[in-house]
Protein backbone atom coordinates (compact mmCIF):
# COMPACT_ATOMS: atom_id res chain seq x y z
CA UNK A 1 0.00 0.00 0.00
CA UNK A 2 3.03 2.38 0.62
CA UNK A 3 4.29 2.25 -2.61
CA UNK A 4 0.44 2.54 -4.03
CA UNK A 5 0.56 5.50 -2.01
CA UNK A 6 2.48 8.35 -4.31
CA UNK A 7 0.60 6.89 -7.78
CA UNK A 8 -2.80 7.32 -6.15
CA UNK A 9 -1.47 10.88 -5.05
CA UNK A 10 -0.45 12.03 -8.15
CA UNK A 11 -3.62 10.40 -9.73
CA UNK A 12 -5.96 12.44 -7.62
CA UNK A 13 -3.87 15.36 -8.27
CA UNK A 14 -4.13 14.84 -12.37
CA UNK A 15 -7.74 14.60 -11.48
CA UNK A 16 -8.01 17.79 -9.92
CA UNK A 17 -5.78 19.96 -12.24
CA UNK A 18 -6.98 22.18 -14.54
CA UNK A 19 -6.78 21.14 -17.74
CA UNK A 20 -3.47 22.43 -19.60
CA UNK A 21 -3.75 23.76 -23.10
CA UNK A 22 -2.65 21.25 -25.74
CA UNK A 23 -1.32 22.00 -28.77
CA UNK A 24 -2.97 19.88 -30.74
CA UNK A 25 -6.02 22.11 -30.55
CA UNK A 26 -6.47 24.70 -33.00
CA UNK A 27 -7.04 28.56 -32.35
CA UNK A 28 -10.40 29.65 -33.56
CA UNK A 29 -10.91 33.34 -34.96
CA UNK A 30 -14.55 34.05 -35.58
CA UNK A 31 -15.26 36.90 -37.64
CA UNK A 32 -18.64 38.16 -37.68
CA UNK A 33 -20.14 41.13 -39.94
CA UNK A 34 -22.88 43.63 -39.37
CA UNK A 35 -25.99 43.71 -40.97
CA UNK A 36 -24.45 41.35 -44.27
CA UNK A 37 -27.10 39.76 -46.13
CA UNK A 38 -26.36 36.79 -47.94
CA UNK A 39 -27.14 37.81 -51.63
CA UNK A 40 -24.99 40.89 -51.38
CA UNK A 41 -22.08 38.31 -50.63
CA UNK A 42 -20.09 37.06 -53.94
CA UNK A 43 -20.31 33.04 -53.34
CA UNK A 44 -23.53 33.72 -52.51
CA UNK A 45 -24.18 34.42 -56.05
CA UNK A 46 -24.07 38.48 -56.17
CA UNK A 47 -22.75 39.29 -59.59
CA UNK A 48 -20.51 42.67 -58.40
CA UNK A 49 -16.85 41.37 -56.54
CA UNK A 50 -17.76 42.88 -53.08
CA UNK A 51 -16.34 39.84 -51.55
CA UNK A 52 -12.93 38.27 -52.30
CA UNK A 53 -11.32 37.51 -49.28
CA UNK A 54 -14.56 35.59 -47.97
CA UNK A 55 -15.09 34.34 -50.97
CA UNK A 56 -11.60 32.57 -50.78
CA UNK A 57 -12.32 31.69 -47.62
CA UNK A 58 -15.38 30.02 -48.09
CA UNK A 59 -13.75 28.10 -51.65
CA UNK A 60 -11.29 26.47 -49.01
CA UNK A 61 -13.92 25.24 -46.24
CA UNK A 62 -17.59 24.80 -45.47
CA UNK A 63 -20.13 27.37 -46.77
CA UNK A 64 -23.62 27.04 -45.69
CA UNK A 65 -25.78 28.06 -47.88
CA UNK A 66 -29.00 28.63 -46.00
CA UNK A 67 -27.74 30.54 -42.90
CA UNK A 68 -30.01 32.35 -41.18
CA UNK A 69 -29.87 34.74 -37.95
CA UNK A 70 -32.89 33.71 -35.15
CA UNK A 71 -33.37 37.52 -34.69
CA UNK A 72 -32.31 40.20 -37.05
CA UNK A 73 -31.00 42.51 -34.23
CA UNK A 74 -27.18 42.81 -33.50
CA UNK A 75 -27.16 42.00 -29.72
CA UNK A 76 -29.83 39.18 -29.36
CA UNK A 77 -28.38 37.83 -33.01
CA UNK A 78 -24.36 37.68 -31.68
CA UNK A 79 -25.76 36.81 -27.78
CA UNK A 80 -27.35 33.26 -29.54
CA UNK A 81 -24.41 32.82 -31.38
CA UNK A 82 -22.56 32.91 -28.42
CA UNK A 83 -24.34 30.77 -26.52
CA UNK A 84 -26.88 28.73 -28.73
CA UNK A 85 -29.90 30.02 -26.86
CA UNK A 86 -32.69 31.78 -28.68
CA UNK A 87 -33.18 35.30 -27.58
CA UNK A 88 -36.15 34.83 -25.39
CA UNK A 89 -34.03 32.48 -23.40
CA UNK A 90 -30.88 34.50 -22.56
CA UNK A 91 -32.93 37.50 -22.23
CA UNK A 92 -30.74 40.21 -24.94
CA UNK A 93 -34.40 40.45 -26.73
CA UNK A 94 -33.38 44.04 -27.83
CA UNK A 95 -30.16 46.25 -28.31
CA UNK A 96 -29.99 48.19 -24.71
CA UNK A 97 -31.11 44.93 -22.66
CA UNK A 98 -28.33 42.60 -21.18
CA UNK A 99 -28.28 38.78 -21.39
CA UNK A 100 -28.52 37.24 -18.79
CA UNK A 101 -25.47 36.50 -16.07
CA UNK A 102 -23.02 33.40 -16.17
CA UNK A 103 -24.77 31.38 -19.23
CA UNK A 104 -22.52 29.13 -20.71
CA UNK A 105 -20.97 30.17 -24.22
CA UNK A 106 -17.78 29.29 -26.80
CA UNK A 107 -15.82 31.64 -25.23
CA UNK A 108 -16.61 30.47 -21.60
CA UNK A 109 -15.91 26.91 -22.72
CA UNK A 110 -12.66 27.67 -24.64
CA UNK A 111 -11.33 30.04 -21.73
CA UNK A 112 -11.87 27.26 -19.50
CA UNK A 113 -10.25 24.61 -21.08
CA UNK A 114 -6.86 27.23 -21.44
CA UNK A 115 -7.64 29.00 -24.16
CA UNK A 116 -6.40 33.06 -24.14
CA UNK A 117 -10.31 34.72 -25.44
CA UNK A 118 -10.47 38.34 -26.87
CA UNK A 119 -13.14 40.56 -28.45
CA UNK A 120 -13.00 43.23 -30.29
CA UNK A 121 -16.37 44.19 -31.25
CA UNK A 122 -17.10 48.05 -33.25
CA UNK A 123 -20.83 48.28 -32.88
CA UNK A 124 -22.15 50.88 -30.13
CA UNK A 125 -24.91 48.79 -28.88
CA UNK A 126 -22.23 46.26 -27.74
CA UNK A 127 -20.70 48.06 -25.44
CA UNK A 128 -20.34 45.26 -22.03
CA UNK A 129 -22.18 47.97 -19.93
CA UNK A 130 -25.28 47.62 -22.25
CA UNK A 131 -25.12 44.09 -23.42
CA UNK A 132 -23.35 41.85 -21.23
CA UNK A 133 -21.13 39.89 -23.73
CA UNK A 134 -17.89 41.02 -21.90
CA UNK A 135 -17.90 38.57 -18.59
CA UNK A 136 -17.32 35.86 -21.23
CA UNK A 137 -14.55 37.01 -22.71
CA UNK A 138 -10.69 37.55 -20.56
CA UNK A 139 -10.23 41.02 -22.57
CA UNK A 140 -13.06 42.17 -24.47
CA UNK A 141 -12.60 46.06 -26.06
CA UNK A 142 -15.51 48.49 -27.96
CA UNK A 143 -13.61 50.48 -30.00
CA UNK A 144 -14.36 53.62 -30.63
CA UNK A 145 -12.08 55.42 -33.28
CA UNK A 146 -15.06 57.92 -35.14
CA UNK A 147 -19.00 58.34 -35.46
CA UNK A 148 -20.51 56.94 -38.19
CA UNK A 149 -24.14 58.43 -37.58
CA UNK A 150 -23.74 62.59 -37.09
CA UNK A 151 -25.50 61.92 -33.57
CA UNK A 152 -23.79 58.66 -32.18
CA UNK A 153 -20.62 58.90 -31.00
CA UNK A 154 -18.29 55.77 -30.26
CA UNK A 155 -18.18 53.19 -33.27
CA UNK A 156 -15.18 51.93 -35.28
CA UNK A 157 -13.76 51.26 -38.53
CA UNK A 158 -13.27 48.20 -39.94
CA UNK A 159 -9.28 48.99 -40.73
CA UNK A 160 -9.04 50.44 -36.78
CA UNK A 161 -10.65 47.00 -35.60
CA UNK A 162 -8.14 44.43 -37.27
CA UNK A 163 -5.31 46.78 -35.90
CA UNK A 164 -6.15 46.54 -32.64
CA UNK A 165 -7.23 42.09 -32.60
CA UNK A 166 -3.76 41.88 -34.41
CA UNK A 167 -1.74 44.05 -31.86
CA UNK A 168 -3.21 41.98 -29.01
CA UNK A 169 -2.63 38.72 -30.64
CA UNK A 170 1.38 40.16 -31.24
CA UNK A 171 1.33 40.83 -28.40
CA UNK A 172 -0.04 37.10 -26.80
CA UNK A 173 1.71 35.21 -29.19
CA UNK A 174 5.14 37.20 -27.25
CA UNK A 175 4.16 36.48 -24.21
CA UNK A 176 2.18 33.41 -24.30
CA UNK A 177 3.59 31.59 -27.64
CA UNK A 178 2.38 27.92 -26.77
CA UNK A 179 -1.27 29.05 -25.89
CA UNK A 180 -4.10 28.25 -28.12
CA UNK A 181 -6.55 31.64 -28.15
CA UNK A 182 -10.35 32.51 -29.31
CA UNK A 183 -9.75 35.84 -31.40
CA UNK A 184 -13.34 37.65 -31.84
CA UNK A 185 -13.65 40.34 -34.31
CA UNK A 186 -16.93 42.13 -35.08
CA UNK A 187 -17.10 45.04 -38.11
CA UNK A 188 -19.75 47.35 -38.32
CA UNK A 189 -19.73 47.85 -41.91
CA UNK A 190 -22.22 47.87 -43.55
CA UNK A 191 -24.63 48.77 -41.02
CA UNK A 192 -26.12 52.19 -42.04
CA UNK A 193 -25.55 55.18 -42.65
CA UNK A 194 -24.21 53.43 -45.72
CA UNK A 195 -20.98 55.28 -46.42
CA UNK A 196 -19.57 55.64 -49.77
CA UNK A 197 -16.38 53.94 -49.77
CA UNK A 198 -15.00 55.19 -53.24
CA UNK A 199 -11.74 52.99 -53.51
CA UNK A 200 -14.13 50.09 -53.49
CA UNK A 201 -16.82 51.82 -56.15
CA UNK A 202 -14.91 51.43 -59.26
CA UNK A 203 -13.93 47.74 -58.68
CA UNK A 204 -17.98 47.31 -58.33
CA UNK A 205 -18.27 48.89 -61.45
CA UNK A 206 -20.31 52.11 -60.15
CA UNK A 207 -17.77 54.34 -61.35
CA UNK A 208 -17.52 58.15 -59.70
CA UNK A 209 -20.67 59.29 -59.68
CA UNK A 210 -23.09 59.67 -56.68
CA UNK A 211 -24.19 56.73 -55.38
CA UNK A 212 -27.81 55.01 -54.33
CA UNK A 213 -27.69 53.82 -50.47
CA UNK A 214 -28.05 50.01 -51.81
CA UNK A 215 -24.89 50.95 -53.63
CA UNK A 216 -22.98 52.58 -50.83
CA UNK A 217 -24.09 49.26 -48.55
CA UNK A 218 -21.94 46.88 -51.71
CA UNK A 219 -19.03 49.46 -51.03
CA UNK A 220 -18.92 49.10 -47.18
CA UNK A 221 -19.44 45.14 -47.72
CA UNK A 222 -16.07 45.31 -49.86
CA UNK A 223 -14.73 47.71 -47.29
CA UNK A 224 -15.12 45.10 -44.35
CA UNK A 225 -14.23 42.42 -46.45
CA UNK A 226 -10.84 44.15 -47.08
CA UNK A 227 -10.49 44.13 -43.36
CA UNK A 228 -11.01 40.68 -42.98
CA UNK A 229 -8.63 39.99 -45.16
CA UNK A 230 -6.31 42.02 -43.68
CA UNK A 231 -6.93 40.11 -40.25
CA UNK A 232 -6.75 36.35 -41.70
CA UNK A 233 -3.69 37.44 -43.11
CA UNK A 234 -2.24 38.97 -40.10
CA UNK A 235 -3.15 35.95 -37.85
CA UNK A 236 -1.46 33.78 -40.51
CA UNK A 237 1.68 35.96 -40.14
CA UNK A 238 1.64 35.87 -36.02
CA UNK A 239 0.78 32.29 -36.06
CA UNK A 240 2.65 31.14 -38.27
CA UNK A 241 2.24 27.16 -38.60
CA UNK A 242 -0.57 26.93 -36.10
CA UNK A 243 -3.53 25.20 -36.93
CA UNK A 244 -6.39 27.93 -37.15
CA UNK A 245 -10.23 27.47 -37.06
CA UNK A 246 -12.37 30.40 -38.87
CA UNK A 247 -15.75 30.96 -38.50
CA UNK A 248 -17.70 33.58 -39.98
CA UNK A 249 -20.79 34.52 -40.00
CA UNK A 250 -23.04 37.92 -40.80
CA UNK A 251 -25.11 38.64 -37.59
CA UNK A 252 -28.29 39.53 -39.77
CA UNK A 253 -29.34 41.18 -42.81
CA UNK A 254 -30.53 44.38 -44.22
CA UNK A 255 -33.88 45.61 -45.91
CA UNK A 256 -32.88 47.82 -49.05
CA UNK A 257 -36.11 49.12 -49.18
CA UNK A 258 -37.97 46.27 -50.32
CA UNK A 259 -41.99 45.94 -49.12
CA UNK A 260 -40.82 49.74 -48.35
CA UNK A 261 -38.85 49.14 -45.76
CA UNK A 262 -35.15 49.70 -44.58
CA UNK A 263 -33.11 48.55 -42.28
CA UNK A 264 -33.59 45.46 -39.85
CA UNK A 265 -35.10 43.78 -36.58
CA UNK A 266 -38.63 44.86 -37.23
CA UNK A 267 -39.52 42.02 -39.59
CA UNK A 268 -38.58 38.04 -40.88
CA UNK A 269 -38.49 38.96 -44.35
CA UNK A 270 -35.51 36.57 -46.05
CA UNK A 271 -33.24 39.76 -46.73
CA UNK A 272 -33.55 40.56 -42.78
CA UNK A 273 -32.74 36.65 -42.27
CA UNK A 274 -30.77 35.35 -44.33
CA UNK A 275 -26.49 35.88 -43.58
CA UNK A 276 -23.46 34.06 -45.13
CA UNK A 277 -21.93 31.91 -42.57
CA UNK A 278 -18.92 29.34 -43.44
CA UNK A 279 -16.08 27.57 -41.23
CA UNK A 280 -12.55 26.83 -42.75
CA UNK A 281 -10.35 24.98 -41.12
CA UNK A 282 -6.96 23.94 -43.56
CA UNK A 283 -6.30 19.90 -43.24
CA UNK A 284 -9.26 19.00 -41.13
CA UNK A 285 -12.40 20.33 -43.29
CA UNK A 286 -12.95 19.41 -46.98
CA UNK A 287 -14.21 21.94 -49.07
CA UNK A 288 -17.78 21.70 -49.39
CA UNK A 289 -21.89 23.56 -49.54
CA UNK A 290 -23.71 22.32 -47.20
CA UNK A 291 -27.51 23.41 -48.37
CA UNK A 292 -29.85 22.28 -45.64
CA UNK A 293 -31.15 24.79 -43.24
CA UNK A 294 -28.43 26.35 -40.64
CA UNK A 295 -29.00 29.05 -37.69
CA UNK A 296 -26.36 30.93 -36.06
CA UNK A 297 -27.65 28.55 -32.90
CA UNK A 298 -25.70 25.87 -34.59
CA UNK A 299 -22.20 27.83 -35.16
CA UNK A 300 -21.16 27.55 -31.12
CA UNK A 301 -21.96 23.83 -30.55
CA UNK A 302 -20.04 22.85 -34.43
CA UNK A 303 -17.12 24.91 -33.43
CA UNK A 304 -16.71 22.90 -29.91
CA UNK A 305 -17.91 19.95 -32.06
CA UNK A 306 -14.88 20.20 -34.41
CA UNK A 307 -12.12 20.62 -31.75
CA UNK A 308 -13.17 17.89 -29.41
CA UNK A 309 -14.82 19.42 -26.66
CA UNK A 310 -18.56 19.32 -25.05
CA UNK A 311 -21.28 20.76 -26.31
CA UNK A 312 -23.17 23.83 -24.38
CA UNK A 313 -25.23 22.78 -22.36
CA UNK A 314 -28.57 23.14 -23.03
CA UNK A 315 -27.73 24.61 -26.27
CA UNK A 316 -30.48 24.83 -28.95
CA UNK A 317 -28.34 24.74 -32.43
CA UNK A 318 -27.08 21.62 -34.23
CA UNK A 319 -23.72 20.55 -34.40
CA UNK A 320 -22.92 19.38 -37.82
CA UNK A 321 -19.61 18.07 -36.75
CA UNK A 322 -20.92 14.80 -38.28
CA UNK A 323 -22.69 15.86 -41.08
CA UNK A 324 -19.02 18.07 -41.93
CA UNK A 325 -17.23 14.98 -41.63
CA UNK A 326 -19.34 12.59 -43.81
CA UNK A 327 -20.34 10.45 -40.68
CA UNK A 328 -24.02 11.53 -41.16
CA UNK A 329 -26.65 12.92 -43.83
CA UNK A 330 -27.92 16.51 -43.33
CA UNK A 331 -30.98 16.53 -40.91
CA UNK A 332 -34.49 17.72 -41.68
CA UNK A 333 -35.37 19.96 -39.13
CA UNK A 334 -37.43 23.51 -38.59
CA UNK A 335 -35.65 26.76 -37.94
CA UNK A 336 -37.04 29.08 -35.68
CA UNK A 337 -37.39 33.16 -36.13
CA UNK A 338 -38.90 36.09 -33.85
CA UNK A 339 -38.77 39.43 -34.12
CA UNK A 340 -39.06 42.26 -31.69
CA UNK A 341 -38.89 46.22 -31.03
CA UNK A 342 -35.16 47.61 -32.06
CA UNK A 343 -33.69 49.26 -28.86
CA UNK A 344 -34.72 50.04 -25.00
CA UNK A 345 -34.88 53.91 -24.30
CA UNK A 346 -35.29 54.33 -21.06
CA UNK A 347 -35.23 52.13 -17.31
CA UNK A 348 -38.51 52.72 -17.44
CA UNK A 349 -39.24 51.10 -20.71
CA UNK A 350 -37.01 48.20 -19.89
CA UNK A 351 -39.14 47.18 -17.13
CA UNK A 352 -41.66 45.47 -19.54
CA UNK A 353 -39.49 45.78 -21.95
CA UNK A 354 -39.66 41.93 -23.69
CA UNK A 355 -42.93 41.50 -23.43
CA UNK A 356 -43.77 44.63 -24.82
CA UNK A 357 -40.82 44.55 -27.42
CA UNK A 358 -42.15 41.07 -29.31
CA UNK A 359 -43.55 41.89 -32.88
CA UNK A 360 -43.11 38.63 -34.96
CA UNK A 361 -42.30 34.53 -34.82
CA UNK A 362 -41.31 32.45 -37.16
CA UNK A 363 -40.52 29.49 -38.09
CA UNK A 364 -39.03 27.36 -41.36
CA UNK A 365 -40.44 23.70 -42.29
CA UNK A 366 -39.12 22.22 -45.23
CA UNK A 367 -38.70 24.77 -47.39
CA UNK A 368 -41.82 26.74 -46.37
CA UNK A 369 -41.40 30.02 -43.84
CA UNK A 370 -44.70 30.77 -42.19
CA UNK A 371 -44.68 34.26 -40.03
CA UNK A 372 -47.84 35.76 -37.73
CA UNK A 373 -47.17 39.27 -37.09
CA UNK A 374 -48.55 39.78 -33.20
CA UNK A 375 -50.10 43.37 -33.88
CA UNK A 376 -52.99 42.80 -36.42
CA UNK A 377 -52.50 38.69 -36.91
CA UNK A 378 -50.91 39.04 -40.49
CA UNK A 379 -50.16 35.36 -41.53
CA UNK A 380 -47.39 34.84 -43.98
CA UNK A 381 -46.50 31.33 -45.76
CA UNK A 382 -43.32 31.49 -48.16
CA UNK A 383 -41.93 28.93 -50.35
CA UNK A 384 -38.55 30.53 -49.62
CA UNK A 385 -36.60 28.29 -51.93
CA UNK A 386 -38.98 29.87 -55.22
CA UNK A 387 -39.41 32.81 -53.53
CA UNK A 388 -36.27 35.06 -51.96
CA UNK A 389 -37.89 38.08 -51.83
CA UNK A 390 -40.83 36.83 -49.88
CA UNK A 391 -43.61 38.18 -53.11
CA UNK A 392 -46.11 35.88 -52.50
CA UNK A 393 -48.28 35.35 -50.19
CA UNK A 394 -49.50 31.42 -50.01
CA UNK A 395 -51.28 31.45 -46.65
CA UNK A 396 -54.91 30.78 -46.69
CA UNK A 397 -56.69 33.83 -45.25
CA UNK A 398 -59.38 31.81 -43.64
CA UNK A 399 -57.07 29.41 -41.62
CA UNK A 400 -55.37 30.41 -38.71
CA UNK A 401 -51.48 30.08 -37.59
CA UNK A 402 -50.14 26.27 -37.79
CA UNK A 403 -50.14 24.40 -34.03
CA UNK A 404 -46.56 24.17 -34.61
CA UNK A 405 -46.27 28.01 -35.06
CA UNK A 406 -48.68 29.14 -32.08
CA UNK A 407 -46.44 26.72 -29.94
CA UNK A 408 -43.75 28.55 -30.93
CA UNK A 409 -45.35 31.72 -29.99
CA UNK A 410 -46.16 30.48 -26.51
CA UNK A 411 -42.74 29.69 -25.66
CA UNK A 412 -41.51 32.65 -26.61
CA UNK A 413 -43.95 35.12 -24.81
CA UNK A 414 -43.45 32.64 -21.99
CA UNK A 415 -39.41 32.70 -21.88
CA UNK A 416 -39.89 36.38 -22.13
CA UNK A 417 -42.31 36.86 -18.89
CA UNK A 418 -39.39 34.98 -17.21
CA UNK A 419 -37.06 37.17 -18.68
CA UNK A 420 -38.38 40.45 -17.30
CA UNK A 421 -37.68 39.39 -14.07
CA UNK A 422 -34.15 39.85 -14.31
CA UNK A 423 -33.08 43.15 -13.44
CA UNK A 424 -33.77 46.17 -15.91
CA UNK A 425 -30.31 47.71 -17.25
CA UNK A 426 -29.01 51.16 -15.78
CA UNK A 427 -28.71 53.32 -18.66
CA UNK A 428 -27.08 56.84 -18.01
CA UNK A 429 -28.13 59.45 -19.76
CA UNK A 430 -25.74 59.40 -22.51
CA UNK A 431 -26.87 55.77 -23.29
CA UNK A 432 -30.46 56.53 -23.72
CA UNK A 433 -29.69 59.20 -26.12
CA UNK A 434 -27.81 57.02 -28.32
CA UNK A 435 -29.86 54.29 -28.47
CA UNK A 436 -32.56 56.69 -29.88
CA UNK A 437 -29.94 58.04 -32.30
CA UNK A 438 -29.39 54.37 -33.70
CA UNK A 439 -33.31 54.21 -35.67
CA UNK A 440 -34.18 51.20 -34.07
CA UNK A 441 -37.50 52.81 -32.00
CA UNK A 442 -40.60 51.32 -33.19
Amino acid sequence: MRRLAPLLAALLWLQAAPPAPASRFPNVVLVTVDTLRADRVSSYGYARPTTPNLDRLFARGVRFAQARTVEPLTTPALASLLTSRYPHEHGSTRNGMRLRAGLPSLARVLGQRGFKTAAFVGNWTLRDAISGLGEHFETYRQIASRKRWVVLKGEATGDDLTAAALDWLEKLRRDSPDRPFLLWVHYVEPHAPYRTQSEYARALGYGRRDLKPGERYDTEVAFADHAIGELLTGVAKLAPGEATLIAVAGDHGESLGEHGYWGHGRHLYENNLRVPMGIAWEGKLQPAVISAPATLLDLAPTVLGLVGYPALSDARGFDWTPVLQGRTPAPHRASYFQAHKGAVQSVEDARRARRRGLLEVGLLVGGRKETLRLRGGERWLVDVAHDSGDQRNLANRRSGPSTDLRRWQHLVEQGLISADQLPPPTLDRETEEQLKALGYTY
